[in-house]
């Protein structure tokens, strides 16, 4: 597909909704088909899945051209990639560890894990998660560790007891859902949709999200198997189609990732007397089984130290590609930098963070709404920037013990802020950082936090950290690197911290991903050093990037070792 024939199937799309009797007899198709999903044989599923993944790799450069020329890019280029990176290489990691997570279940009951597993000092149980096994996680991500925390309860002794709950149980329940599409970053709704057929067991309606609806025939392409098993059907239209798919009195249940405005809406419905008289009884509009996957108000925590000149800059275009990345039109772009008032090298690393950003030219604000957000959280017009884009905006010094916008309102926008915390010295610091973003940011979905190794040398000072991970309410949480991570690594689960509810969805209920299907996470914390010798796949500006991403695709659709010497020698720029 040449880009103008993308941007012809873009337009064509855009001005298509699918009748409520075309919906129906979908939705009657997926309830016909749901026993059939329950009592397919698991090596039948994995042989779906590698269909899936055949097919996908098919069109993953249409898949690429569509969101480059959506979202203003230009395709083979250092920005361009990232549509192959948040796309079609982060939905074929998942299916490639899906495949493996489900041969394991087949012959020895549940997923086999690939690392240690160790009791925290708070008690919870840790599983590593993160070097996977089989797809070179080891060399592609040197350095980095993720662990999934338990909840309390589930132990080493009991772990495998606590894992693929449904396959576990016998595979007992069916079901037919509705998954409701994100607009922003294009992996999110064919995964998740995904996750409900492979790992739960139901039937999926996909609803595609207007703004990236032009996906939709891609998607139908690359997940053909799918639909032709008559698992999946894929639906477009705007509120009025989700509103009548959501309830359809076949629909069990409902996974909805977006704000939480819109979260509230669906489920009680618009704002008003009535909502507020729905929620005191407890009567919401929507009485279907609900999961979901909703923004934050991100913080970047940076722990006080005395960093190099190098670190602070690599650690500057770390925390720059975080604010950049899909043009901030994420739900864990960062939002809130927090600093020690005390550090001397804080006005150093916010100049560093303000050079590294104005390195990254200004991307399309192509998701609605997005200009009147800029304006409404920096109270100005934006100016000198090229027609249609939005320039990065960090305002400096807002006071931490404020009821700031900044803190409560997720802007969706390419706009943070920086808020220093005063404090008696470093480990003072990190008790009150952990405070503050617990009771006044908003959300739960991901916290990062970068650190230097010289606090983690003194027994008090691991300690100290140690508490602050045990501490911070989040349901992934980055150190020294972006949280984002914990969603690119697929085999964590993503999600926000465990507690929210209807009344108060917070970040959302429930996680997704999770390829080793732990039945009662707590929270993922993954780690890398503080510094690299290459930029980073993900940072902004790097020029090795394209060639690098689309050869890791090509390790995931068939992994193998011949094919890690081409990768390396692609990331040193050969």
């Amino acid at each position: 597909m040449t880009i103008a024939e993308s941007a012809a199937l873009y337009s064509e799309v855009l001005k298509s909704v699918t009748p409520e009797e075309k919906i129906d007899r979908a939705l009657s198709e997926l309830d016909a088909a749901k026993t059939k999903l329950r009592r397919m044989p698991i090596k039948e599923l994995v042989s779906l899945v590698q269909r899936s993944l055949d097919d996908m790799i098919a069109v993953a450069k249409d898949w690429e051209l569509a969101g480059c020329e959506a979202k203003g890019m230009v395709p083979g280029t250092e920005l361009g990639c990232e549509e192959i990176q948040t796309g079609p290489l982060a939905t074929a990691r998942y299916l490639r560890l899906l495949m493996q997570s489900l041969k394991d279940i087949e012959s020895e009951g549940t997923p086999r894990l690939p690392g240690e597993i160790v009791t925290g000092p708070d008690g919870h149980l840790r599983v590593q998660v993160v070097p996977t096994k089989g797809l070179f996680d080891s060399i592609a991500f040197q350095g980095f560790k993720a662990h999934v925390w338990q909840q309390h309860g589930v132990t080493a002794g009991n772990l495998k007891q606590n894992m693929a709950e449904y396959f576990r149980e016998g595979r007992k329940t069916e079901g037919v859902a509705v998954v409701l599409g994100a607009g922003n970053v294009s992996s999110i709704a064919p995964i998740d949709a995904f996750g409900k057929i492979f790992q739960e067991g139901k039937v999926v309606l996909l609803k595609m999200n207007p703004v990236n609806e032009y996906l939709g025939p891609i998607f139908e392409k690359a997940f053909k198997a799918i639909i032709d098993a008559g698992f999946l059907r894929v639906v477009y239209g705007g509120a009025e189609v989700g509103s009548h798919a959501l309830q359809h009195r076949l629909v069990d249940e409902a996974h909805i990732t977006g704000s939480i405005l819109s979260h509230e809406t669906i489920v009680w419905g618009p704002p008003g007397p009535d909502r507020d008289r729905r929620k005191a009884n407890n009567d919401p509009v929507l009485r279907k089984t609900i999961t979901s996957e909703l923004g934050n108000v991100s913080p970047w925590i940076v722990a006080p130290g005395k960093y190099s000149e190098a670190q602070l800059w690599f650690q500057a275009q770390n925390l720059a590609s975080s604010v950049a990345n899909n043009a901030s039109f994420n739900c864990v772009a960062t939002k809130v930098v927090v600093t020690w008032k005390g550090w001397n090298q804080r006005k150093q690393f916010l100049d560093l963070v303000e050079k590294a950003l104005a390195e990254i030219p200004p991307r399309k604000a192509y998701y609605p709404g997005a200009v009147d957000r800029w304006k409404k959280f920096t109270g100005n017009s934006p100016s000198s920037c090229p027609t249609g884009t939005l320039p990065w905006r960090i305002i400096r010094d807002v006071d931490s013990r404020s009821e700031s916008i900044h803190f409560v309102e997720e802007n969706f926008v390419c706009v943070f802020v920086e808020t220093a915390i005063e404090a008696k010295d470093e480990i003072d610091f990190l008790a009150r950082a952990t405070d503050f973003a617990n009771q006044q940011l908003r959300g739960t979905l991901g916290c990062s936090i970068m650190v230097h190794p010289s606090l983690r040398k003194s027994a008090e000072g691991e300690s100290a950290f140690q508490r602050t991970l045990a501490n911070l309410e989040y349901g992934s949480i980055g150190v020294n690197y972006w949280s984002a991570l914990c969603y690119a690594m697929m085999s964590p689960p993503w999600g926000g911290y465990p507690g929210a509810d209807l009344h108060d969805p917070v970040s959302g209920i429930g996680v997704v991903h999770n390829t080793y299907m732990f039945d009662k996470p707590l929270k993922t914390v993954i780690s890398g050093p503080l510094t690299q010798p290459l930029k980073p796949l993900w940072f902004a500006g790097n020029k090795t990037a394209p060639k690098v991403s689309q050869k890791v695709v090509d390790l995931y659709h068939r992994p193998s070792p011949l094919k890690i010497p081409g990768l390396l020698l692609a990331a040193l720029g050969f």
